[in-house]
């Protein structure tokens, strides 16, 4: 019999098989893997209702008041994040359109399943939940600037806010009103609790569920152009490398408690990629395709690299005295 206990247990090798999956159905059928592309944003407002659902948000305002935890993760990803961004494209340099989407979505901390990852890696969830509105406000401000400085003024009139405004609203503030309408009706009915009860599932099979279609559907867009985007697969993994230990540094500068450590180094780590793809995609047309297909890249290492985080963060970055 499967137990969500059972499930939650094996979620790394569950990810992991849906990665395989999904690049093997949209190389397979690249339409197939096309059409599924309207799927993305459900599943992952769905995800994040069953992941919102689980955290007590009576102690929301305790999270919120943590003030050096939010002075720790405004500098983690607005000023260590771009320094690092900056020294891997001088590096590492590339062609415009490619910059462009490698910017995109380096420069923009995750403000969704980032939650989902700080939980499987023993972080502090409730930080992170609480700190998404702050970050997506700031790094709306500081994109369009980070964007002039790192490829020039000409590009700053290419982010449109309307879609990442629409992302946050629909993947975020939707979700959030449900789980909480969830909580407060579980106080009230047994059928509330049931329902609260069942929300438990949803977490780990539906991020089963967005990677498979992320991948299916933008895969093959990496594959037309794999010399390419081959070019910037160096920076997402150094990336990966580099920012957690410069986030353990800045936690142990804050002092921060494990679990808000913990969350620190997810933030700085964990990418929009997600939420910026209609950015890319409302670019023109040859630029959309090449920064689309970057961004999608650096989904898929991300989520490789996630399975490494949610076990080496706990347990050799930042870990217990216990452990």
């Amino acid at each position: 019999m499967i137990t969500r206990e059972k499930l939650e247990n094996q979620q790394i090798w569950i990810y992991g098989i849906s990665l395989i999956f999904g690049g093997v159905l949209g190389i397979s059928n690249e339409d197939l893997g096309t059409s599924l592309d309207w799927t993305i944003s459900p599943f992952i407002a769905i995800l994040m209702y069953g992941m919102f659902a689980q955290i007590p948000f009576l102690k929301l305002r305790e999270a919120i008041s943590n003030i050096r935890f939010m002075v720790a993760l405004l500098i983690g990803n607005f000023i260590a994040v771009p320094i690092i961004v900056w020294i891997l494209i001088t590096i590492f340099p590339q062609s415009p359109p490619i910059l462009l989407g490698v910017c995109l979505v380096l420069l923009t901390p995750c403000i969704d399943y980032v939650i989902v990852f700080t939980q499987l890696g023993k972080g502090n969830e409730k930080l992170m939940l609480a700190s998404t509105p702050i970050l997506f406000v700031v790094q709306m401000v500081l994109l369009p600037l980070y964007l002039w400085l790192f490829i020039g003024e000409e590009m700053v009139g290419v982010v449109q806010i309307g879609p990442f405004i629409e992302a946050f609203l629909l993947l975020i503030v939707v979700p959030l009103i449900l789980a909480v309408i969830t909580q407060l009706w579980a106080k009230k009915r047994a059928l509330g609790e049931k329902a609260l009860e069942l929300t438990a599932w949803l977490p780990v099979p539906f991020m089963a569920l967005v990677l498979i279609v992320v991948v299916a559907s933008k895969i093959g867009k990496i594959y037309s152009d794999f010399e390419i985007i081959m070019r910037v697969i160096p920076i997402y993994i150094l990336f990966l490398i580099i920012t957690p230990l410069v986030s353990r540094f800045i936690a142990y500068v804050f002092n921060l408690d494990k679990g808000a450590g913990r969350a620190l180094i997810f933030s700085t780590g964990t990418r929009n990629s997600l939420v910026v793809l209609p950015l890319a995609l409302a670019l023109p047309d040859s630029w959309a395709t090449l920064a689309a297909a970057v961004i999608v890249t650096q989904t898929i290492v991300e989520l490789i690299g996630e399975l490494f985080y949610i076990k080496a963060i706990p347990k050799l970055i930042l870990k217990d005295h216990t452990d």
